[in-house]
C-alpha cells in the first residue's frame, strides 16, 4: 500500500468529526507525521509536552495495511488530542474518549475506531543474545543494554541485589550477523 499523506486525511476527519477544532489549535500547534520507522509495537500515539503537541502514526505497521487502518488509527489519536486540547481533560480511554469514539463510529461506515488495534505486528529479530557468566542462561534483546545482570543468580546468591559477578555479556545473534 502507498504511504498516504496525512494532512489531507487529518483535515477531512477534523471537519467531519471534530468541527475543525483540531486544525485551529495553536501554542503549540498540533503536528501530524509518520514515524521514522522505529515505531513497530504501536500503531499510533498522541503526545503533548512543553511546546509539543503531535500525533505520530507507525509507518511499519500501517503502510502495508488498507487505508481504513490508517484512518482508524489517525481518528483514534485525534480523539485523544481533542479530549486533551479542546475539552482539557486528562484521560486515556475514559468516558469522553469512549463517547467520541461511539459518536464517530455511528456517523460513518468507512472505518471503525476502537480502543485497541489488532493489526499484525512485524516479526522482531533479536540482534543480541545476553549470556550470564555464572549459570549460562541466555535472553534475546533487540539492542545491547548496559548494566544488566542475571536476575535468578542475583536472587539466589546476592539477596536480589545487582552484582557484577552476574553482569550479562552480549554476543551478536546468529540471524543478525548473517545479514
Amino acid at each position: 500500500m502507498p504511504l498516504h499523506p496525512l494532512p489531507p486525511l487529518f483535515h477531512r476527519l477534523d471537519r467531519e468529526h471534530f468541527e475543525g477544532q483540531l486544525a485551529g489549535l495553536h501554542q503549540p500547534e498540533l503536528r501530524i507525521r509518520w514515524s521514522d520507522g522505529r515505531m513497530t509495537r504501536t500503531a499510533g500515539l498522541y503526545r503533548r509536552g512543553p511546546g509539543l503537541s503531535e500525533i505520530v502514526l507507525s509507518r511499519p505497521l500501517l503502510v502495508p495495511l488498507p487505508l481504513e487502518a490508517t484512518l482508524s488509527t489517525l481518528c483514534h489519536e485525534m480523539i485523544h488530542a481533542w479530549v486533551d486540547r479542546v475539552l482539557r481533560v486528562r484521560e486515556a480511554h475514559g468516558p469522553n474518549f469512549r463517547a467520541s469514539m461511539q459518536r464517530i463510529n455511528r456517523a460513518q461506515q468507512q472505518f471503525e475506531v476502537s480502543l485497541r488495534h489488532r493489526y499484525p505486528l512485524p516479526a522482531v529479530v533479536a540482534g543480541w543474545i545476553a549470556v550470564c557468566p555464572s549459570c549460562g542462561r541466555t535472553a534475546s534483546y533487540r539492542r545491547r543494554r548496559q548494566g544488566l545482570a542475571c536476575r535468578p543468580c542475583c536472587e539466589a546468591h546476592n539477596g536480589g541485589r545487582w552484582d557484577q559477578r552476574f553482569a550479562l555479556s552480549f554476543v551478536r545473534a546468529p540471524e543478525a550477523s548473517s545479514g
